[in-house]
């Protein structure tokens, strides 16, 4: 859910501050639902008002079926919010600047790195 309401909010141009104003909580708690690990989740009548701020389906935000929003994953803002620390960015960045082909190479080095952990 984490992912889907920093989705929603990036697909909506809302800062955390910007979100935080619409659904009536403080920017550390929409920072907290937006947490992969430890994270808190939304009451539904949050969740409610974040799918209304960022014109989202209700469903899709709770659950993850229905329609997703578009999102320019291009765009290195957009890209760098899904990080998990700056290292990944960087990556992230690096990899954007590639060829297609390059890219698909790189896609493959990393899944056979990660097969042999």
């Amino acid at each position: 859910m984490a992912i889907r309401i920093r989705r929603a909010r990036l697909g909506a141009s809302l800062t955390q501050a910007q979100l935080a104003r619409h659904t009536g909580v403080n920017r550390s708690a929409v920072a907290q639902w937006e947490r992969a690990e430890g994270a808190t989740t939304p009451s539904v009548a949050n969740l409610a008002n974040i799918a209304v701020a960022t014109k989202v389906a209700f469903e899709w935000l709770a659950t993850g079926r229905g329609t997703r929003p578009a999102l320019d994953l291009e765009t290195p803002a957009v890209s760098r919010a899904f990080a998990m620390d700056e290292l990944e960015a960087h990556c992230l960045d690096s990899l954007r600047r590639l060829t297609r082909t390059s890219r698909r190479l790189v896609c493959e080095l990393l899944e056979e790195l990660a097969s042999k952990r």
